[in-house]
């Protein structure tokens, strides 16, 4: 947690003591908390995500957020998971997911497929900033999970990827992307998009679920190496 962000967090714990002081009373909305508080609104989604995983608040999309563990009677709804997925957050669920869906696809692709996959690779190499090189990679991590040839499988990263265009995990990547030379950064996720590649064309799924573990752990790496 950013030193930012444990200041604000400070004071917004004293302004809900004071704005919403009984359980179940809702918050003011957001954007007159950010101006209590002289907050950036990605700030304070942050802190409402320390808050929300303390049992502190809980929010109901399109009705507000409420001081209190949420009612056993209201289900956590799909895209509060994803408003409030951080990086780590993100990048255990792809370490989980994605292996296994490339072990998948080694198995069901065909000479096109890998062929559709070495295309998404070029992509990745021909990137010239850091937009062009997340939009490659996430193509190139949505071909593999085409491939798998499972709707199911495919959703799930379908929906994890939306974590990808949430401003979060952008300011996350585009600090990894600075920290290395693009040259680099370019290479090497490409370079290990082959080896999955490889994998697959070679149909087995336990070197893709390898080469797709060793690719996932270099971002985890090189974001916790960022600083």
């Amino acid at each position: 947690m950013g030193r930012r962000v444990k200041t604000v967090l400070v004071d917004l714990r004293q302004a809900i003591d004071k704005l919403a002081p009984v359980t179940g009373d809702r918050l003011p909305p957001e954007r007159e908390l950010r101006g209590i508080l002289g907050c950036s609104r990605e700030t304070l989604r942050a802190c409402y995500a320390t808050l929300e995983q303390e049992g502190e608040i809980w929010r109901h999309v399109g009705q507000g957020t409420y001081r209190g563990h949420r009612p056993v009677h209201m289900p956590l709804r799909d895209t509060l998971l994803v408003e409030g997925a951080t990086p780590p957050d993100l990048m255990q669920a792809r370490l989980l997911l994605e292996p296994q869906v490339a072990a998948v696809a080694a198995l069901r692709a065909d000479e096109s497929d890998v062929a559709h996959l070495r295309a998404k690779v070029g992509d990745g190499r021909g990137a010239r900033d850091s937009a062009a090189c997340e939009q490659a990679d996430n193509a190139f991590h949505c071909a593999v999970a085409e491939t798998s040839r499972n709707p199911v499988l495919t959703g799930f990263l379908i929906y994890v990827s939306g974590a990808r265009r949430r401003v979060t995990w952008q300011r996350e990547w585009d600090r990894t992307y600075r920290s290395i030379a693009p040259d680099e950064f370019q290479t090497i996720h490409s370079d290990q998009h082959d080896r999955v590649v490889d994998a697959i064309a070679a149909a087995d799924p336990s070197a893709a679920a390898t080469a797709m573990t060793d690719h996932l752990k270099t971002i985890e790496a090189a974001m916790l190496d960022k600083d």
